[in-house]
């Protein structure tokens, strides 16, 4: 519990705020398009305001909650040693096309040409710039380590914008970097980040979970993300009993040993009419072909996949991926192997272009030899699942119309350019770690902490002279967490059936005071709590509209403050109403007594 002293500031006065001066206008039907609650209470009520896709006002109500959670994210950031400063979102192409970025964002990049015909972007990120910013001022061992952060609007060119400002293409962002010597000053540049993000997130109030997340297209190797729990977050992740979590994408599959494949019997054509699924040709296997150990099972078969990938520079090439047939390529897990590159669908006229893809049985081997791989008679890139290791046997495509391969044994038969762990990860499958099967979640990427190493460093050479004289490249980190998305998030994990309800350390007024009833004292007692909140340092929104008791109340649940206090006709026998939001609860307190009772309802809050 927080003492009223430092959470009121008392003595301090603020203007209190009248909802009939108050630029807001409260909808009674939810917004178009909107699919999730957060947006769309945060729009009714007139929080926020949709300018295009992706993109939107903040009006007074939503700008005061965004300020809080600013200012939570700077006071831990600042307290953990970081020194905040703020870059241009305006930025020149040079620095990022020398760490190649310019073109490995693609399409996600607003780019723009000044006046002079000079290639300019909006920043989607900044690590290119704060490495340059400690290049020019730095020059030696013993100014670093060093951290520096910005709170700053980022420009990301999303495909499919959605969920309001939980996914748009402008939003603000806390970003971090911290600049080291060597590798044993980043692991602790990393975990005092990630001790800060836990005391942040905590006082942010949702549920969230930390994972091992892939770096992607920032580079680095140690990688973490904190996701929100939500039904409706857009990542999946997963979990053990036995305290393994994981972005899906980061999942890795155990590998199987090894099998002696010396007695295998040798791979044989088959004739396989009328099997357009992996259950028809399980079928036809059984009935046709059948085993001597066992049935054949939609896991005995290698189901090969063909995509199009698409470099950033526009080139294409195909790519096939192998993995058991009761599998299914993860599109996630597939776009995160590839990047930058991005997948795109196979499609009839990319078949006649590679003739030797046999639409529906494609294979790693024609008549025995090999067809699949970038030295093979294709030239066609093919990676395997991890499961497929040398001596399992499969069934799978001949590369000949209506004909399979069975008995096809890996590393004896058929070998791959490379492994592809991209296959579907299921309930039940087991944790990397052995510390139990996984469940899989839904949430939200609320940060996201790299240890990025000498990847822009090395890269716009940031190297400073070590103790011995010698210049020495930097180790970085780069650390961000979704300032305006986490607004969106307070809401969703907080929000009922009637509307939005804050948490006092992020709400935009710790107290509405509702005045109900025509006569003049009414208002005048409701005034005058008003001002001695506000004189106790309590941020208050008087509602002193010419509107009916029911609109009021309404107004009062979908805005969301977690205290409410009603004036109206028990005034007359020397009571008020105290409502708190969360709970719903409502009890009767003197007018006396009023003040005294906000002040202990907002010390239980905290």
């Amino acid at each position: 519990m927080i003492g009223r002293a430092s959470s009121f500031r008392k003595g301090i006065s603020f203007v209190i705020t009248r909802m009939s001066k108050l630029f807001v206008r409260t909808l009674r039907d939810d917004p178009a398009a909107a699919e999730i609650p957060s947006h769309r209470f945060l729009v009714r009520a007139g929080y926020i305001r949709r300018v295009a896709p992706g993109i939107y006002s903040w009006l007074p109500l939503g700008l005061k909650v965004l300020q809080r959670v600013e200012n939570i994210v700077r006071e831990e950031m600042d307290a953990m040693g970081g020194q905040e400063v703020l870059l241009p979102a305006l930025l020149p192409r040079e620095p990022y096309e020398i760490s190649n970025r310019w073109a490995e964002y693609g399409p996600n990049l607003f780019r723009l040409v000044d006046r002079k015909g000079a290639d300019m972007l909006l920043g989607p990120t900044h690590e290119e710039m704060f490495t340059l910013l400690v290049k020019d001022l730095y020059s030696s061992y013993k100014d670093l380590p060093v951290i520096l952060y910005q709170i700053q609007t980022k420009y990301r060119d999303e495909a499919r914008p959605r969920a309001g400002i939980l996914r748009g293409r402008e939003f603000v962002m806390k970003d971090s970097y911290s600049f080291d010597v060597d590798d044993e000053g980043l692991d602790a540049s990393y975990l005092k980040h990630r001790d800060a993000y836990i005391r942040i997130f905590d006082r942010l109030g949702f549920e969230y979970v930390i994972v091992k997340a892939n770096a992607g297209a920032m580079g680095g190797s140690a990688s973490e993300e904190f996701l929100a729990l939500s039904e409706n977050g857009e990542d999946t992740f997963v979990r053990s009993a036995g305290g393994y979590a994981a972005n899906v994408e980061a999942v890795t599959v155990p590998v199987p040993d090894p099998i002696d494949f010396t007695d295998a019997p040798p791979a044989r054509v088959v004739d396989t009419p009328d099997v357009p699924t992996i259950d028809t040709l399980v079928a036809l296997l059984n009935e046709r072909y059948p085993r001597e150990d066992r049935a054949w099972r939609a896991g005995d078969t290698l189901k090969n996949v063909v995509f199009m990938t698409v470099a950033p520079d526009g080139t294409r090439a195909p790519l096939v991926i192998g993995l058991p047939g009761d599998r299914d390529v993860d599109p996630d897990r597939l776009a995160v192997a590839v990047e930058p590159s991005v997948i795109e669908p196979f499609e009839d006229e990319d078949f006649k272009r590679y003739p030797g893809l046999v639409k529906g049985y494609i294979g790693p081997v024609l008549d025995g030899a090999a067809l699949l791989g970038e030295k093979a008679s294709s030239g066609v890139r093919y990676l395997l699942d991890p499961r497929v290791v040398a001596g399992t046997t499969w069934a799978t495509g001949a590369n000949v119309d209506r004909k399979h391969v069975i008995g096809l044994v890996a590393g004896r038969d058929f070998t791959s350019d490379g492994v592809a762990d991209v296959a579907d990860v299921r309930e039940g499958d087991p944790a990397p770690d052995n510390s139990g099967p996984l469940t899989l979640a839904r949430g939200v990427e609320m940060g996201h902490i790299f240890q990025l190493g000498r990847k822009y460093a090395e890269s716009l050479d940031l190297k400073v002279l070590d103790k011995n004289g010698k210049l020495v490249t930097v180790t970085m980190g780069s650390y961000g967490i979704g300032v305006s998305r986490a607004v969106g998030m307070i809401a969703e994990s907080t929000c009922d059936d009637k509307g939005l309800c804050w948490p006092a350390e992020v709400a935009p007024f710790q107290v509405q005071i509702v005045a109900t009833g025509k006569g003049g004292e009414i208002l005048e007692a409701a005034t005058r709590i008003a001002e001695q909140l506000d004189a106790a340092g309590v941020r208050v929104l008087l509602d002193d509209r010419k509107a009916s008791p029911g609109v009021k109340f309404t107004d009062a649940e979908l805005l969301g403050m977690p205290t409410s206090l009603v004036v109206g006709r028990g005034l007359a026998d020397g009571v008020v109403e105290l409502r708190d939001r969360k709970t719903g609860s409502k009890r009767e307190v003197s007018v006396e007594e009023a003040v005294d009772e906000v002040l202990t309802a907002l010390d239980q809050l905290n």
